[in-house]
Protein backbone atom coordinates (compact mmCIF):
# COMPACT_ATOMS: atom_id res chain seq x y z
CA UNK A 1 0.00 0.00 0.00
CA UNK A 2 1.29 3.44 -0.73
CA UNK A 3 3.17 5.14 1.92
CA UNK A 4 2.22 8.29 -0.30
CA UNK A 5 -1.57 7.66 -0.47
CA UNK A 6 -1.70 7.28 3.45
CA UNK A 7 -0.30 10.49 3.82
CA UNK A 8 -2.89 12.36 1.41
CA UNK A 9 -5.41 10.31 3.11
CA UNK A 10 -4.70 11.89 6.99
CA UNK A 11 -3.68 15.48 5.29
CA UNK A 12 -7.02 15.43 3.75
CA UNK A 13 -8.63 14.09 6.69
CA UNK A 14 -6.93 16.88 8.99
CA UNK A 15 -8.55 19.65 6.60
CA UNK A 16 -11.65 18.47 6.40
CA UNK A 17 -11.87 17.58 10.35
CA UNK A 18 -10.69 21.49 11.18
CA UNK A 19 -13.28 22.75 8.76
CA UNK A 20 -15.83 20.46 9.85
CA UNK A 21 -15.83 21.10 13.59
CA UNK A 22 -15.61 24.35 13.20
CA UNK A 23 -18.52 25.09 10.59
CA UNK A 24 -20.78 22.64 12.60
CA UNK A 25 -19.65 22.31 16.08
CA UNK A 26 -17.52 25.15 17.21
CA UNK A 27 -19.64 27.70 15.20
CA UNK A 28 -22.96 27.52 17.63
CA UNK A 29 -21.26 29.01 20.58
CA UNK A 30 -20.82 32.45 18.66
CA UNK A 31 -24.10 32.00 17.05
CA UNK A 32 -26.34 30.86 20.27
CA UNK A 33 -26.40 34.89 21.59
CA UNK A 34 -27.78 36.37 18.18
CA UNK A 35 -29.95 33.56 17.08
CA UNK A 36 -32.06 33.33 20.04
CA UNK A 37 -32.42 37.39 19.88
CA UNK A 38 -33.75 37.03 16.25
CA UNK A 39 -35.80 34.20 16.89
CA UNK A 40 -37.53 35.79 20.09
CA UNK A 41 -36.95 32.84 22.47
CA UNK A 42 -34.04 32.00 25.05
CA UNK A 43 -30.57 30.61 24.64
CA UNK A 44 -31.67 27.74 26.49
CA UNK A 45 -34.09 26.70 24.24
CA UNK A 46 -31.55 27.38 21.55
CA UNK A 47 -29.33 25.33 23.41
CA UNK A 48 -31.78 22.58 23.18
CA UNK A 49 -30.98 22.45 19.28
CA UNK A 50 -27.67 21.51 20.01
CA UNK A 51 -28.51 19.02 22.59
CA UNK A 52 -30.85 17.55 20.24
CA UNK A 53 -27.97 17.53 17.39
CA UNK A 54 -25.10 15.83 19.98
CA UNK A 55 -27.77 13.32 21.12
CA UNK A 56 -28.85 12.48 16.76
CA UNK A 57 -25.01 11.52 16.72
CA UNK A 58 -25.08 9.08 19.07
CA UNK A 59 -28.33 7.89 17.88
CA UNK A 60 -26.52 7.11 14.27
CA UNK A 61 -22.96 6.20 15.75
CA UNK A 62 -23.65 2.13 15.41
CA UNK A 63 -25.08 2.19 12.04
CA UNK A 64 -22.57 4.77 10.64
CA UNK A 65 -19.79 2.55 11.95
CA UNK A 66 -21.63 -0.45 10.26
CA UNK A 67 -21.89 1.12 6.93
CA UNK A 68 -17.66 2.56 7.35
CA UNK A 69 -17.36 -1.24 7.86
CA UNK A 70 -18.76 -2.59 4.81
CA UNK A 71 -18.25 0.04 2.47
CA UNK A 72 -15.17 2.26 3.49
CA UNK A 73 -15.71 6.29 4.53
CA UNK A 74 -15.56 8.16 0.52
CA UNK A 75 -19.40 7.89 -0.15
CA UNK A 76 -20.26 8.69 3.55
CA UNK A 77 -18.16 11.17 4.25
CA UNK A 78 -18.89 13.19 1.08
CA UNK A 79 -22.47 12.95 1.67
CA UNK A 80 -22.12 14.29 5.64
CA UNK A 81 -19.86 17.03 4.61
CA UNK A 82 -22.22 18.06 1.55
CA UNK A 83 -25.53 17.83 3.89
CA UNK A 84 -23.14 19.56 6.18
CA UNK A 85 -23.22 22.48 4.09
CA UNK A 86 -26.18 22.34 2.74
CA UNK A 87 -27.71 22.64 6.04
CA UNK A 88 -25.54 25.29 7.00
CA UNK A 89 -27.41 27.48 4.37
CA UNK A 90 -31.05 26.53 5.41
CA UNK A 91 -29.77 27.33 9.27
CA UNK A 92 -29.73 31.13 7.40
CA UNK A 93 -33.16 31.03 6.19
CA UNK A 94 -34.88 30.21 9.47
CA UNK A 95 -37.82 32.00 11.18
CA UNK A 96 -38.68 29.94 13.90
CA UNK A 97 -37.75 27.82 16.30
CA UNK A 98 -38.73 24.31 15.00
CA UNK A 99 -36.79 24.89 12.43
CA UNK A 100 -33.55 25.38 14.14
CA UNK A 101 -34.28 22.34 15.58
CA UNK A 102 -35.04 20.61 12.72
CA UNK A 103 -31.58 21.60 11.11
CA UNK A 104 -29.36 21.21 14.07
CA UNK A 105 -30.76 17.55 13.96
CA UNK A 106 -29.88 17.22 10.70
CA UNK A 107 -26.33 18.99 11.52
CA UNK A 108 -26.02 16.01 13.84
CA UNK A 109 -26.94 13.34 11.24
CA UNK A 110 -23.90 15.30 8.95
CA UNK A 111 -21.41 15.28 11.81
CA UNK A 112 -21.83 11.45 12.79
CA UNK A 113 -21.38 10.84 8.86
CA UNK A 114 -18.25 13.27 8.48
CA UNK A 115 -16.21 13.90 11.74
CA UNK A 116 -14.15 12.33 14.07
CA UNK A 117 -15.42 8.87 14.51
CA UNK A 118 -15.48 8.41 10.43
CA UNK A 119 -12.48 10.02 10.08
CA UNK A 120 -11.04 7.58 12.76
CA UNK A 121 -12.25 4.78 10.85
CA UNK A 122 -10.99 5.73 7.44
CA UNK A 123 -6.75 6.57 9.00
CA UNK A 124 -7.25 2.17 11.14
CA UNK A 125 -8.49 1.00 8.44
CA UNK A 126 -5.34 2.41 6.32
CA UNK A 127 -2.75 2.03 8.49
CA UNK A 128 -0.69 -0.51 10.80
CA UNK A 129 -0.94 -0.95 14.12
CA UNK A 130 2.81 1.14 13.43
CA UNK A 131 1.77 3.71 11.98
CA UNK A 132 -1.73 4.29 13.89
CA UNK A 133 -0.61 6.11 16.77
CA UNK A 134 0.84 9.04 14.69
CA UNK A 135 -1.37 9.52 11.71
CA UNK A 136 -3.88 9.92 14.59
CA UNK A 137 -1.54 11.84 16.13
CA UNK A 138 -1.02 14.09 13.20
CA UNK A 139 -5.55 14.34 12.48
CA UNK A 140 -5.82 15.28 15.67
CA UNK A 141 -2.93 17.43 16.39
CA UNK A 142 -3.81 19.75 13.69
CA UNK A 143 -8.22 19.72 14.09
CA UNK A 144 -7.36 20.49 18.00
CA UNK A 145 -6.94 23.96 16.23
CA UNK A 146 -10.69 24.82 14.94
CA UNK A 147 -11.57 26.27 17.34
CA UNK A 148 -8.97 28.81 17.37
CA UNK A 149 -9.69 29.21 13.89
CA UNK A 150 -13.59 29.24 13.40
CA UNK A 151 -14.30 30.95 16.90
CA UNK A 152 -13.12 34.00 16.36
CA UNK A 153 -13.68 33.93 12.64
CA UNK A 154 -17.09 33.73 13.04
CA UNK A 155 -17.52 36.33 15.85
CA UNK A 156 -16.06 38.77 12.68
CA UNK A 157 -18.00 37.41 10.45
CA UNK A 158 -21.43 38.08 12.69
CA UNK A 159 -19.96 41.51 14.09
CA UNK A 160 -19.45 42.79 10.80
CA UNK A 161 -22.11 41.02 8.74
CA UNK A 162 -24.88 39.24 10.84
CA UNK A 163 -25.31 35.61 12.12
CA UNK A 164 -27.00 35.10 8.57
CA UNK A 165 -24.44 36.06 5.91
CA UNK A 166 -21.55 34.65 8.93
CA UNK A 167 -23.35 30.82 7.99
CA UNK A 168 -23.66 31.66 4.38
CA UNK A 169 -20.00 32.16 4.72
CA UNK A 170 -19.11 29.07 6.69
CA UNK A 171 -21.59 26.96 4.62
CA UNK A 172 -19.33 27.95 1.59
CA UNK A 173 -16.06 26.86 3.15
CA UNK A 174 -17.78 23.63 4.08
CA UNK A 175 -18.71 22.28 1.14
CA UNK A 176 -15.27 24.06 -1.10
CA UNK A 177 -12.66 22.48 1.50
CA UNK A 178 -14.66 18.91 2.64
CA UNK A 179 -17.15 17.98 0.00
CA UNK A 180 -14.11 17.34 -2.84
CA UNK A 181 -10.93 16.30 -0.65
CA UNK A 182 -13.63 13.42 1.04
CA UNK A 183 -14.43 12.62 -2.28
CA UNK A 184 -11.40 12.93 -4.50
CA UNK A 185 -8.72 11.52 -1.95
CA UNK A 186 -10.67 8.94 0.01
CA UNK A 187 -10.38 5.31 -1.39
CA UNK A 188 -11.32 2.12 -0.66
CA UNK A 189 -8.69 -0.10 1.45
CA UNK A 190 -7.07 -2.47 -0.80
CA UNK A 191 -7.46 -6.01 -0.55
CA UNK A 192 -5.18 -7.93 1.28
CA UNK A 193 -5.89 -4.67 3.76
CA UNK A 194 -3.41 -3.96 5.82
CA UNK A 195 -2.38 -6.78 7.93
CA UNK A 196 -4.17 -6.51 11.06
CA UNK A 197 -1.22 -7.69 12.98
CA UNK A 198 -1.70 -9.13 16.58
CA UNK A 199 -5.08 -9.76 17.07
CA UNK A 200 -4.44 -9.54 20.94
CA UNK A 201 -8.30 -9.45 21.61
CA UNK A 202 -11.56 -11.30 20.94
CA UNK A 203 -11.01 -10.32 17.35
CA UNK A 204 -14.67 -11.05 16.69
CA UNK A 205 -16.35 -11.39 13.56
CA UNK A 206 -19.89 -9.69 15.11
CA UNK A 207 -20.04 -7.95 18.79
CA UNK A 208 -21.16 -10.34 20.86
CA UNK A 209 -17.49 -11.41 21.51
CA UNK A 210 -17.01 -7.90 22.17
CA UNK A 211 -19.57 -7.01 24.80
CA UNK A 212 -18.40 -10.56 26.14
CA UNK A 213 -15.34 -9.14 26.83
CA UNK A 214 -14.88 -7.02 30.20
CA UNK A 215 -12.34 -5.19 28.84
CA UNK A 216 -14.64 -3.63 26.72
CA UNK A 217 -16.59 -2.72 29.46
CA UNK A 218 -13.54 -1.11 31.81
CA UNK A 219 -12.52 0.84 28.50
CA UNK A 220 -16.29 2.55 27.94
CA UNK A 221 -16.62 3.21 31.26
CA UNK A 222 -13.45 5.01 31.33
CA UNK A 223 -14.06 7.05 28.35
CA UNK A 224 -17.45 7.79 29.14
CA UNK A 225 -16.94 9.19 32.48
CA UNK A 226 -13.76 11.31 31.04
CA UNK A 227 -16.11 12.22 28.11
CA UNK A 228 -18.59 13.76 30.96
CA UNK A 229 -15.88 15.57 33.11
CA UNK A 230 -14.51 17.15 30.20
CA UNK A 231 -17.91 18.26 29.03
CA UNK A 232 -18.92 19.81 32.26
CA UNK A 233 -15.56 21.83 32.43
CA UNK A 234 -15.41 22.82 28.76
CA UNK A 235 -19.02 24.71 29.95
CA UNK A 236 -18.80 25.75 33.10
CA UNK A 237 -15.06 26.90 33.54
CA UNK A 238 -15.40 30.32 32.53
CA UNK A 239 -18.50 30.79 34.85
CA UNK A 240 -16.64 28.84 38.08
CA UNK A 241 -13.62 31.30 37.26
CA UNK A 242 -15.81 34.19 37.37
CA UNK A 243 -18.15 33.48 40.54
CA UNK A 244 -14.39 33.01 42.05
CA UNK A 245 -13.87 36.21 41.69
CA UNK A 246 -11.71 36.60 38.37
CA UNK A 247 -12.29 39.48 35.28
CA UNK A 248 -14.36 37.74 32.62
CA UNK A 249 -10.81 38.34 30.71
CA UNK A 250 -8.89 36.48 32.82
CA UNK A 251 -11.57 33.33 32.95
CA UNK A 252 -11.74 33.18 29.06
CA UNK A 253 -8.09 33.37 28.45
CA UNK A 254 -7.34 30.97 30.97
CA UNK A 255 -9.80 28.15 29.37
CA UNK A 256 -8.55 28.84 26.05
CA UNK A 257 -5.39 27.46 27.22
CA UNK A 258 -7.03 24.58 26.56
CA UNK A 259 -6.58 24.37 22.73
CA UNK A 260 -3.23 24.11 23.32
CA UNK A 261 -3.21 22.21 26.24
CA UNK A 262 -4.66 19.57 24.27
CA UNK A 263 -2.38 19.54 21.57
CA UNK A 264 0.93 19.36 24.53
CA UNK A 265 -1.31 16.63 25.96
CA UNK A 266 -1.74 14.40 22.90
CA UNK A 267 2.26 15.51 21.97
CA UNK A 268 3.21 13.54 25.50
CA UNK A 269 0.99 10.80 25.56
CA UNK A 270 1.81 9.54 21.86
CA UNK A 271 5.81 9.83 22.83
CA UNK A 272 5.30 8.18 26.47
CA UNK A 273 3.26 5.07 24.22
CA UNK A 274 6.50 4.14 23.12
CA UNK A 275 8.02 2.43 26.35
CA UNK A 276 5.15 2.17 28.58
CA UNK A 277 1.69 0.50 27.88
CA UNK A 278 -1.25 3.08 26.52
CA UNK A 279 -3.66 2.43 28.91
CA UNK A 280 -1.70 3.03 31.78
CA UNK A 281 -0.35 6.53 30.80
CA UNK A 282 -3.97 7.43 29.80
CA UNK A 283 -4.56 6.41 33.22
CA UNK A 284 -2.04 7.99 34.83
CA UNK A 285 -3.38 11.29 32.85
CA UNK A 286 -6.88 11.52 34.11
CA UNK A 287 -5.15 10.87 37.48
CA UNK A 288 -3.68 13.94 37.24
CA UNK A 289 -7.00 15.60 36.13
CA UNK A 290 -8.98 14.24 38.75
CA UNK A 291 -6.43 15.78 41.52
CA UNK A 292 -6.78 18.78 39.08
CA UNK A 293 -10.25 19.28 39.21
CA UNK A 294 -10.36 19.01 43.34
CA UNK A 295 -8.13 21.70 44.06
CA UNK A 296 -9.70 24.07 41.65
CA UNK A 297 -12.56 25.18 44.31
CA UNK A 298 -9.82 25.29 47.01
CA UNK A 299 -7.39 27.24 44.88
CA UNK A 300 -9.18 29.03 42.43
CA UNK A 301 -9.63 32.44 43.89
CA UNK A 302 -5.90 32.61 43.56
CA UNK A 303 -4.71 33.82 39.62
CA UNK A 304 -1.72 31.79 39.26
CA UNK A 305 -3.17 28.63 41.29
CA UNK A 306 -6.05 28.47 38.86
CA UNK A 307 -4.04 29.14 36.20
CA UNK A 308 -2.26 25.41 37.25
CA UNK A 309 -5.49 23.93 38.10
CA UNK A 310 -6.16 24.54 34.69
CA UNK A 311 -2.83 23.43 33.15
CA UNK A 312 -3.17 20.36 34.92
CA UNK A 313 -6.75 19.54 33.73
CA UNK A 314 -5.77 20.70 30.22
CA UNK A 315 -3.04 18.26 29.52
CA UNK A 316 -5.59 15.61 29.40
CA UNK A 317 -8.56 17.54 27.30
CA UNK A 318 -7.35 15.92 23.69
CA UNK A 319 -6.21 12.57 25.44
CA UNK A 320 -9.46 10.65 24.99
CA UNK A 321 -9.91 11.04 21.65
CA UNK A 322 -6.19 9.71 20.33
CA UNK A 323 -5.81 6.81 22.77
CA UNK A 324 -9.57 4.91 22.70
CA UNK A 325 -8.88 4.62 18.42
CA UNK A 326 -5.60 3.30 18.74
CA UNK A 327 -6.61 0.81 22.20
CA UNK A 328 -9.85 -0.34 20.28
CA UNK A 329 -7.95 -1.16 17.19
CA UNK A 330 -5.30 -2.73 19.06
CA UNK A 331 -7.64 -5.51 20.84
CA UNK A 332 -10.59 -5.51 18.57
CA UNK A 333 -10.62 -6.89 14.47
CA UNK A 334 -9.94 -3.98 12.82
CA UNK A 335 -12.49 -5.01 10.08
CA UNK A 336 -14.93 -4.23 12.54
CA UNK A 337 -13.66 -0.77 14.01
CA UNK A 338 -16.35 1.22 13.27
CA UNK A 339 -19.01 -0.51 14.54
CA UNK A 340 -16.98 -1.26 17.74
CA UNK A 341 -15.88 2.18 18.23
CA UNK A 342 -20.02 3.09 17.47
CA UNK A 343 -21.24 1.18 20.34
CA UNK A 344 -18.90 3.15 22.60
CA UNK A 345 -19.42 6.18 21.29
CA UNK A 346 -23.73 5.99 22.14
CA UNK A 347 -22.91 6.30 25.89
CA UNK A 348 -20.29 8.71 25.20
CA UNK A 349 -22.41 11.04 23.39
CA UNK A 350 -25.58 11.08 25.90
CA UNK A 351 -22.62 12.07 28.34
CA UNK A 352 -20.94 14.85 26.76
CA UNK A 353 -24.78 16.12 25.91
CA UNK A 354 -26.26 15.43 29.75
CA UNK A 355 -23.47 16.28 32.11
CA UNK A 356 -22.97 19.96 31.57
CA UNK A 357 -27.13 19.85 31.89
CA UNK A 358 -26.71 18.07 35.30
CA UNK A 359 -23.47 20.64 36.70
CA UNK A 360 -25.88 23.75 36.18
CA UNK A 361 -28.69 21.90 38.15
CA UNK A 362 -25.58 20.74 41.07
CA UNK A 363 -24.66 24.47 40.88
CA UNK A 364 -27.91 25.96 41.43
CA UNK A 365 -28.99 23.87 44.23
CA UNK A 366 -25.85 24.16 46.20
CA UNK A 367 -25.29 28.01 45.13
CA UNK A 368 -21.91 26.80 44.09
CA UNK A 369 -19.10 25.26 42.12
CA UNK A 370 -17.30 23.08 44.57
CA UNK A 371 -19.66 19.88 43.87
CA UNK A 372 -19.38 20.18 40.38
CA UNK A 373 -15.54 20.31 40.30
CA UNK A 374 -16.30 17.48 43.17
CA UNK A 375 -18.02 15.44 40.48
CA UNK A 376 -15.49 15.90 37.91
CA UNK A 377 -12.44 15.05 40.04
CA UNK A 378 -14.88 11.60 40.89
CA UNK A 379 -15.38 11.25 37.24
CA UNK A 380 -11.69 11.28 36.33
CA UNK A 381 -10.36 9.27 39.19
CA UNK A 382 -12.77 6.43 37.66
CA UNK A 383 -12.20 6.91 34.39
CA UNK A 384 -8.43 6.13 35.22
CA UNK A 385 -9.69 3.22 37.25
CA UNK A 386 -11.18 1.69 34.97
CA UNK A 387 -8.53 1.93 32.65
CA UNK A 388 -5.71 0.75 34.86
CA UNK A 389 -8.28 -2.57 34.93
CA UNK A 390 -7.96 -3.29 31.63
CA UNK A 391 -5.46 -6.00 31.19
CA UNK A 392 -3.85 -6.63 27.69
CA UNK A 393 -5.86 -9.76 26.11
CA UNK A 394 -3.76 -12.57 24.91
CA UNK A 395 -4.45 -14.16 21.70
CA UNK A 396 -1.97 -15.59 19.27
CA UNK A 397 -0.97 -13.75 15.92
CA UNK A 398 -3.80 -14.39 13.21
CA UNK A 399 -2.01 -16.06 10.87
CA UNK A 400 -1.35 -14.72 7.16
Amino acid sequence: MSRSRRRRIVAALAVTQTVGYGTLHYAFAVLLTPVAADLGTSTTTVTGAFTASVLTSAALAVPVGRWLDRHGGRALMTAGSLSGALLLLAWAQITETWQLYAVQIGLGAAGAASLYEAAFAVVIAWHSPAGRSAALLALTVVAGFASTIFLPLTGWLVDRHGWRAALLVLAGVQAVLTVPLHAVVLRAVPRPAVAPGPVTGPGPANLRAVLADRGFWLLGTGFTAHTAAVSVVNVHLVAALTSWGHSATFAATTAGLFGVLSVAGRLAVTGLQRRHRLAGVVAAVFAVQAVAAAGLPLTGRDAVAAVAGVIGFGLGFGVGSIARPVLLADRYDTRRYATIAGVLVVPMTVAKAAAPLGAAAAHTYADSYAPVFGAVAVACALAAAALVAVRPASRPVRPG
